[in-house]
């Protein structure tokens, strides 16, 4: 099975090729601004230096947040604009469940700004919480693990570990799980927080 992976919610956009559990390529560059314009390019080039055609692709991987609302979207058109053309399916899940270990239990924490987190909680691998905002006192009461994905991303390649996730889930067979391709953003995007506050 060949897998292309992608996650754009991070401040560094990555896509991933793995077929059969084996890495065939990945690559990661600085994603903050134009990722629309990085992320085609990124997957075409990943294609052709491991030669490999967009038709062979079986399965796209996709983040969908917590993260940057125009990054998760962008991620999500993409990825399944592809899969539709090509009719293939998307697993797309949360971009904490794509690092979140599977030993063990975990905090997944991220920086959400304003004084706040993005945290969810994995068992095993599985989510028991799903992410949320919180403030930083609140953690040490959440007894886990924590796993900053501030951390996760000077030493991994996020794209890779949501394919070989997706892997997984389809081995499983729980792929119909991972259908909705709804962005998670647990925070309003600015413009709706001023529109809300506009209609009050």
């Amino acid at each position: 099975m060949l897998i292309l992976g992608a996650d754009t919610s991070l401040p560094i956009l990555s896509v991933a090729l793995v077929k059969d559990g084996q890495l065939l390529g990945a690559t990661a560059l600085e994603g903050r601004s134009s990722r629309n314009e990085k992320l085609l390019p990124a997957i075409d080039w990943l294609l052709g230096e491991t030669g490999s055609d967009r038709k062979s692709i079986d399965l796209f991987a996709v983040t969908r947040g917590p993260g940057s609302f125009t990054g998760v979207r962008i991620g999500l058109a993409t990825m399944q604009g592809m899969a539709l053309a090509l009719d293939k399916p998307v697993c797309a899940m949360s971009t904490h469940e794509a690092i979140a270990p599977d030993r063990g239990r975990w905090l997944i924490v991220d920086d959400a700004g304003r004084g706040e987190l993005y945290v969810s909680m994995f068992d095993a691998g599985e989510e028991i919480m799903a992410p949320r905002l919180a403030r930083t006192d609140a953690l040490a009461q959440l007894g886990a693990e924590q796993l900053s994905i501030g951390d996760v991303l000077q030493e991994r390649n996020v794209a890779l570990a949501c394919a070989r996730r997706a892997q997984k889930i389809v081995e499983a067979g729980h792929l119909d799980a991972y259908k909705d391709i709804t962005p998670i953003y647990v925070r309003l995007a600015e413009a709706e927080v001023k529109l809300k506050q506009k209609q009050k």
